[in-house]
């Protein structure tokens, strides 16, 4: 509203009157005195803005810097933003938009088949992108193509093993076709990122990196002058401008709203490689199962009170009744089963046994191996008993090849089928080698049958016990030779 004494000192205004000796509005007669001026008294938030004989006074809710002249960004600014494919990407997808992989960069070139694709079009705006363009998408410390953007957007809803067998196919029909390009296999996490971002439920993006100097306020600008003012306020409450104090006041007054994605993920990047380094042991490979790796075999581990674990040899004999598929039910439960019908792949089993005569508190864990490969030295001294089928190949790698020698360190032990005769060369190692024998195995559901097994099981682990004890075993230790 104009002053109200404006008609009896002016009722006619000459027309060459300079600007500054027009009368300014309420507004500025009514600022405070305290507040700081300008050499023509005006507060610094409404310094008028001289044009053509007339004065314009700029509102705080428009701030503009002291020259004056209305804020636009330069025309380079402006040009790397609409060059930026992930900005047109996600622009094309706030707006619905088409955008189509084509062969040429011709405008309404046809719609192919992204593997014969070399540029993105984007009808509606009239551009067209390479489609192996760089991107400000960073994946392990790289730039991620177009191609790879667009194809994560087409497959957004596709699950990881569909979407790692597309981005398989596809790349096999790109090298079909004597491309160099490749699209890059995206984690679960960054697609995800990106396509929130894309999306636009998020404005933020650990992956995504800044676009150079002011281009990320320039993507801001639309072409419309309506939304001018509002992109400046976006620029000055990002702190790129002044700021009128008073308007800082209010904005220091506002609460932020979140949605699920800055609630959820933050609002700012978090580094958690330090958690990564912390989980790096429990998350590597695990080593096979080995004799040579079990720390279970080597001679006291942790401390003079660790007690080795005693060792039998298996025949890896196909002739062999025990295996490693049927050897713990026999051991363990008292119960024979043909070795094929569960056939096992493990290189080392566990069986545990209460030897009383040793250690009646707790049972004594027994390893079960049917090749010696991997043996060290000592564990030669662990040995209890030697299961065989009478054939001499199977000592070929043995610390004592010859049987005889062999069967003078430890127990050997001969299984065969109840009522037949152990083999001569069996017979001819003399008492050190006990033969034992089990019923024929008749087929599941005949489980009444199995019950001498236990009193098999029984007797062998009787000869066991005291081919240990009168070694040296104890408690607490090991023999140091046998």
């Amino acid at each position: 509203m104009l002053d109200p004494d404006w008609p009896a000192r002016h009722t006619h205004p000459p027309s060459n009157l300079p600007p500054e000796n027009l009368p300014a509005s309420r507004i500025a007669n009514s600022a405070p005195k305290h507040r700081a001026t300008f050499d023509s008294g005006r507060p610094p938030h409404e310094t008028p803005i001289k044009s053509r004989g007339s004065s314009v006074l700029l509102s705080p809710l428009h701030p503009q810097p002291a020259t004056g002249r209305p804020q636009f960004e330069p025309a380079a600014t402006m040009a790397a933003a609409e060059q930026d494919a992930l900005l047109r990407l996600r622009q094309a997808i706030a707006a619905q938009q088409a955008f189509i992989p084509s062969a040429t960069a011709d405008a309404g070139a046809a719609e192919v088949p992204l593997s014969q694709a070399s540029h993105l079009q984007f009808p509606d705006q009239a551009v067209s992108l390479a489609i192996d363009l760089a991107t400000r998408f960073i994946s392990n410390d790289s730039p991620v193509d177009l191609r790879s953007i667009y194809f994560a957007w087409l497959n957004r809803e596709l699950a990881i093993p569909e979407y790692n067998a597309s981005a398989t196919t596809l790349n096999e029909q790109l090298a079909a076709a004597g491309s160099a390009g490749k699209v890059h296999n995206l984690g679960f996490i960054e697609r995800l990122d990106l396509i929130t971002w894309l999306e636009g439920a998020s404005e933020e993006s650990e992956y995504i990196k800044p676009v150079s100097g002011d281009a990320a306020d320039a993507a801001a600008v639309v072409p419309d002058a309506a939304a001018g003012a509002a992109t400046s306020v976006t620029q000055t409450r990002a702190g790129k401008g002044s700021l009128d104090p008073r308007l800082a006041s209010i904005y220091d007054g506002e609460r932020k709203m979140g949605d699920r994605n800055s609630v959820l993920r933050g609002i700012k990047p978090t580094d958690f490689s330090h958690v990564r380094k912390l989980a790096l042991p429990f998350i590597q490979k695990k080593p096979s199962t080995s004799i040579g790796s079990n720390p279970s075999l080597s001679i006291n581990p942790k401390g003079p009170t660790r007690r080795p674990d005693p060792i039998i040899l298996l025949s890896p004999s196909a002739s062999s009744l025990l295996r490693m598929s049927n050897a713990r039910s026999f051991l363990e439960d008292g119960k024979f089963v043909p070795p094929d019908a569960g056939a096992s792949t493990a290189s080392m089993l566990h069986v545990q046994r209460t030897i009383r005569a040793i250690d009646p508190n707790r049972p004594m864990r027994f390893i079960l191996v049917e090749g010696s490969e991997q043996f060290k030295p000592e564990y030669w001294n662990r040995i209890v008993a030697v299961f065989t089928t009478g054939q001499a190949w199977q000592f070929k790698n043995y610390k004592w090849s010859n049987p005889d020698d062999l069967f003078k360190h430890t127990l050997g032990i001969y299984i065969g089928w109840r009522g037949e005769q152990a083999p001569d060369v069996v017979r001819n190692w003399g008492h050190r080698v006990v033969s034992a024998g089990v019923d024929r195995w008749r087929g599941e559901g005949q489980d009444a049958s199995r019950f001498r097994d236990k009193e098999v099981v029984e007797t062998l682990w009787k000869a066991i016990e005291a081919n240990m004890r009168a070694k040296g075993w104890k408690k607490d230790a090991a023999p140091i030779s046998i």
